[in-house]
C-alpha cells in the first residue's frame, strides 16, 4: 500500500468512527431523595454531585460525564420535583421543567423501597406530555433495599405507570448505585438512545462545575449531616474567595477557602455551631476532607455563619446566594 492510500484509509476510518460516536444529554428526574445523585456519581465514577438522606439535597443541575471509546454520556442531576412551599422551591421545580425539556434522553428514577406515589405519578404525567421523541428510561433504584419479589412487583407497577398514562419506556431498568448493580448496563442502554455526533467535552473531564460552586456543595453536604429537620432547607453555602497561600514554597502549597454557611433564623445559628464550636469543627475537618480531595492540594478552611433573613423567599436574597 502507498503512503496516499494509507491516508486516505486512515481518513475514512476516522469518518466513519466519528459517524458512529455518539454524545448527548441524559438527565435523571424523580421526586426528592429518589436517588438520582447517587446514580450520576456511580455512572461518572466519583464524585460530581453531593449527597445526603435530606429530600432536596440537590438545588441546581449538576452534569457528570461519562466517557466511553464509542460514546459520551452528559448526565445532569436535577433537584427532586416536589409541591414548592418557598420562591426557592419554584425555581428548583423551574430548573428542573427546563432541563428535561432540552436533553436527549429522560430517565425517571423511582425507589423500589416505596410504593408508586402522587408524587411519581405527577411527574410520570408531565412527562407523557413532554414531545413524544425523547426517549423515557424508568429507571427503579436503591434495589438492594428490597427482596427479589417486591422488585419484580415493583417493576410491574412501573410498567403499569407507563401503560396508564400512555408513555411508552424506552427501557425499564432495575439499578443499585450504592452496590454498583446493573449501572454498566444502564449507561449501555442510554447511549444507543443519545444522537450521533463528536464528544462535547475533552477527554478526562468529568463535569463541567467551577471549582468554587463544587467546594460550597461540599460543605453544605458536611453541614447537612446530623441537623434538625427543620434546617436542611435553610442552609445555603457561598464561597467568598478562594486563593493560594502567598510566600509558600512550591512543594508545600496551601489554598485559602473562605466561606460562608447562611441559615435563615438566628436560632439557627446555635444549631450549626453548635457547643463552643464543635459542630461547626466537624463541619470543616470532614468538608476539607472532601475539598482537598478534589483539588488536590492542601487547604485552609475558613468557615463562619452568618443570618440571611427568610432567604428562601426573598428573590434578592435568592439571587445573591446563587438562585
Amino acid at each position: 500500500m502507498n503512503a496516499s492510500s494509507a491516508t486516505a484509509g486512515d481518513t475514512e476510518g476516522r469518518a466513519r468512527d466519528e459517524a458512529e460516536h455518539r454524545s448527548g444529554f441524559a438527565c435523571f428526574v424523580g421526586r426528592p431523595n429518589a436517588g438520582k445523585s447517587t446514580l450520576t456519581n456511580a455512572l461518572v465514577g466519583t464524585k460530581v454531585a453531593i449527597t445526603s438522606t435530606r429530600p432536596q439535597t440537590t438545588r441546581h443541575t449538576v452534569r457528570g460525564i461519562v466517557h466511553r471509546p464509542e460514546a459520551q454520556l452528559v448526565l445532569v442531576d436535577t433537584p427532586g420535583l416536589h409541591k414548592p412551599r418557598t420562591l426557592l422551591g419554584e425555581r428548583l421545580n423551574d430548573v428542573v421543567r427546563t432541563t428535561w425539556a432540552e436533553v436527549d434522553v429522560i430517565g425517571f428514577c423511582l425507589p423500589a423501597d416505596q410504593k408508586i406515589g402522587p408524587g411519581d405519578r405527577f411527574i410520570a404525567g408531565e412527562l407523557a406530555e413532554l414531545k413524544k421523541r425523547t426517549p423515557k428510561v424508568a429507571v427503579v433504584t436503591k434495589t438492594d433495599l428490597v427482596s427479589s419479589k417486591a422488585l419484580a412487583e415493583q417493576l410491574l407497577a412501573v410498567d403499569q405507570l407507563g401503560r396508564e398514562l400512555g408513555i411508552e419506556w424506552a427501557e425499564i431498568v432495575p439499578v443499585s448505585a450504592t452496590e454498583g448493580s446493573q449501572v454498566d448496563l444502564l449507561a449501555d442502554l442510554l447511549v444507543p438512545l443519545l444522537p450521533q455526533g463528536p464528544p462535547l467535552y475533552p477527554d478526562g473531564d468529568l463535569t463541567d462545575e467551577p471549582e468554587q460552586v463544587m467546594v460550597a456543595e461540599l460543605i453544605r453536604e458536611a453541614a447537612l449531616e446530623g441537623v434538625r429537620d427543620e434546617l436542611p432547607h435553610s442552609i445555603a453555602v457561598v464561597v467568598e474567595e478562594m486563593v493560594p497561600r502567598e510566600d509558600r514554597p512550591a512543594d508545600r502549597p496551601l489554598l485559602d477557602v473562605h466561606a460562608n454557611i447562611y441559615i435563615e433564623r438566628p436560632s439557627q445559628k446555635g444549631i450549626v455551631i453548635g457547643p463552643k464550636g464543635k459542630r461547626l469543627k466537624e463541619v470543616g475537618s470532614s468538608s476539607r476532607r472532601h475539598i482537598e480531595a478534589l483539588l488536590g492540594t492542601p487547604v485552609y478552611l475558613d468557615l463562619h455563619v452568618k443570618v440571611a433573613k427568610d432567604w428562601q423567599r426573598d428573590p434578592k436574597q435568592l439571587r445573591r446566594l446563587g438562585f
